[in-house]
């Protein structure tokens, strides 16, 4: 098997246990901290996926990662106003 192949099965099925585990605990209703963290999921499974196929370079990949963490804790430590 293509060690590029294995590692995108591997990154597929780690990304699927995330959906599932998201839509497992998910409460009724989409607000905007469930849409926001669907969309982290999405996110940083296209942005892996490009990364290993070597779509993107190492440094814009670890700056994606940087802007969804801090775009993430900003998001879920928000004080209400």
């Amino acid at each position: 098997m293509d060690i590029q192949l294995a590692t995108l099965a591997v990154i597929a099925l780690l990304f699927g246990g995330a959906l599932i585990g998201f839509f497992l605990t998910k409460t009724d209703g989409f607000g905007k901290y469930t849409t926001a963290s669907l969309l982290f999921i999405l996110v940083l499974f296209i942005a892996a996926t490009a990364f290993f196929q070597g779509k993107v370079e190492t440094a814009s990949f670890i700056n994606l990662l940087a802007a969804v963490a801090g775009f993430a804790g900003g998001l879920f430590t928000a004080k209400e106003a």
